[in-house]
């Protein structure tokens, strides 16, 4: 169908469906095709558009409106697609796409409930699913004390590994996405897709470090021993992926090298001289923005290039056991530290960056007085999100599909996503991102 054309002509009166959810692009796999098929099951109404090949390729089978208007024409079509159809629910992946973006504020603006998913903020096997928006859009409340209440609510959740993953699988549904999307893009000649880098020189640039894989975890693994072999302090920075909305879009910096060269300053003027500050890399970084060049530039500046370290590989939970501080702009490694009861300090824009669990003072504090999490409110804030907002399972692995699909789908159906108190408006953090 094309954007002119409306999903269908059945009446909500002929059809009397509970609701009406509208999907719009999801995780490249079979999850929202399944997930779609479940709220089918509970007596919902189910709509579905594709804006580029890859919707169409993930989606195949199911019945799908062809959005080929510009971007620009796209908030007043959703809108009154909206009203036309009756919508009242509106399910997408990533938030801070600029389709997903403009979604939302249609649906604050009428009245309808959106809804985001994506990765978890626990790891691994865990899925988000929140009401209106994530990070800097998130409703779930900063205030600790309501927190420690949500959090009364809910058991400690199990967060050891349960279900398989093969980053190979997960390259590969990318890959099949977004280059059908770019080779095919004809037939979706308006669709904007946003992507940091060209999917080409994405994916290629990234052959050479799979290639030096196992020379750089050979390494990383004698940095993380001579480390923790030593009685100095040591202090981690988990890198992010350039192209992360979450880096993007929450946090201040227009490029990950600015936030590097400001810790490395700090790092040099401020820590104690026998202090070490390790950088790992993402396991998904594609090679692209080489950032051990900007490391390197920046320690050259400052004169601390034997204090610093950058690592591609090795076990992190093996650095966070005894690292003085994780540095992180919002990456989850920072919920997974404060698990593990280790200072941190948060750059951006995150979920987990609480009074009382995070480092709240200035960076230049963080490396002699880093302020150490409370357990206690770590473990309500564990509980209150694995109760609330995180669902167990995967997009990749079969069984865990299956399970996360029951779970969002009775939320959905049962509107308690976000529930026992866990949605508070305005979003608390809203305005703190760049």
């Amino acid at each position: 169908m094309s954007a002119g054309a409306s999903f269908g002509s059945i009446s909500r009166a002929e059809q009397a469906p509970s609701r009406t959810f509208l999907f719009l692009q999801g995780h490249p796999s079979r999850f929202a095709r399944e997930l779609a098929a479940a709220l089918e099951q509970r007596g919902h109404r189910i709509m579905r558009i594709n804006f580029c090949a890859g919707d169409v390729i993930f989606g195949w089978g199911s019945p799908a409106i062809a959005y080929r208007g510009s971007f620009s024409k796209w908030p007043d079509y959703l809108a009154g697609l909206v009203q036309r159809e009756h919508v009242t629910d509106i399910v997408y992946y990533a938030d801070c796409r600029p389709y997903h973006r403009t979604a939302r504020d249609v649906a604050d603006r009428l009245g309808v409930n959106a809804y985001t998913y994506e990765f978890g903020y626990l790891r691994p096997d865990w899925l988000t699913l929140e009401r209106g928006g994530m990070s800097a859009n998130s409703h779930f409340p900063d205030n600790p004390a309501t927190i420690r209440t949500i959090g009364r609510n809910f058991p400690k959740p199990d967060l050891g590994l349960r279900y398989r993953y093969a980053m190979a699988h997960e390259l590969a549904l990318e890959m099949t996405y977004h280059f059908s999307s770019y080779f095919l893009f004809f037939l979706f000649p308006r669709y904007e897709a946003d992507r940091y880098y060209n999917p080409l020189y994405e994916y290629l640039r990234g052959i050479p470090r799979q290639l030096a894989a196992t020379g750089n975890a050979r390494h990383a693994n004698r940095v993380i021993e001579d480390t923790l072999g030593s009685t100095s302090p040591y202090f981690v920075f988990p890198l992010q992926l350039q192209c992360d909305y979450q880096l993007r879009r929450n946090a201040r910096y227009a490029h990950q090298s600015e936030a590097i060269a400001e810790v490395i300053a700090s790092f040099s003027k401020r820590a104690p001289p026998d202090a070490r500050l390790i950088f790992k890399c993402h396991p998904l970084d594609n090679g692209a923005e080489r950032w051990p060049r900007h490391i390197d530039a920046a320690a050259a500046t400052h004169g601390t290039t034997d204090r610093i370290a950058y690592i591609d590989g090795g076990d992190l939970s093996k650095l966070l056991r005894r690292t003085s501080g994780v540095v992180t702009i919002n990456s989850t490694v920072g919920l997974l530290a404060l698990i593990t009861h280790r200072p941190v300090k948060v750059l951006g824009t995150a979920v987990f960056d609480l009074e009382g669990a995070t480092h709240r003072g200035p960076l230049d504090e963080f490396w002699r007085a880093p302020t150490r999490p409370d357990p206690t409110l770590v473990d309500a804030l564990v509980r209150a999100l694995a109760g609330t907002t995180q669902v167990r399972g995967s997009f990749f692995d079969a069984e865990g599909r299956a399970a996360a699909v029951a779970v969002f789908a009775d939320r959905l159906s049962e509107g308690d996503v976000n529930g026992a108190g866990a949605y508070v408006t305005p979003p608390p953090r809203q305005g703190r991102q760049r």
